[in-house]
């Protein structure tokens, strides 16, 4: 899978996630609550930037090595705008 380091990463979110719910189930402390949701969160945004890092390892580079990179150049400005 080209991936396979994002999946695992965002598996492990999955994880973490459900484990918040069942603690929301159990009437747990909220700040135990939150701090389980903030490495939830970190571990979805460590996901996008293996992804993000992927793309620009591989197709950007295929698509200057094929004379079209500003087509990927777009998608980077439309990602960049998306984050801010």
């Amino acid at each position: 899978m080209k991936h396979d380091t994002a999946y695992k990463t965002l598996k492990n979110a999955k994880g973490q996630l459900e484990a918040s719910l069942k603690m929301l189930e159990e009437n747990r402390y909220c700040v135990d609550i939150s701090n389980q949701l903030m490495a939830t969160i970190a571990l979805i945004k460590r996901a996008n930037k293996q992804i993000l890092s992927e793309h620009l390892n591989h197709c950007v580079i295929e698509s200057i090595e094929n004379n079209d990179a500003e087509t990927k150049i777009k998608e980077i400005e439309q990602l960049i705008e998306r984050m801010m």
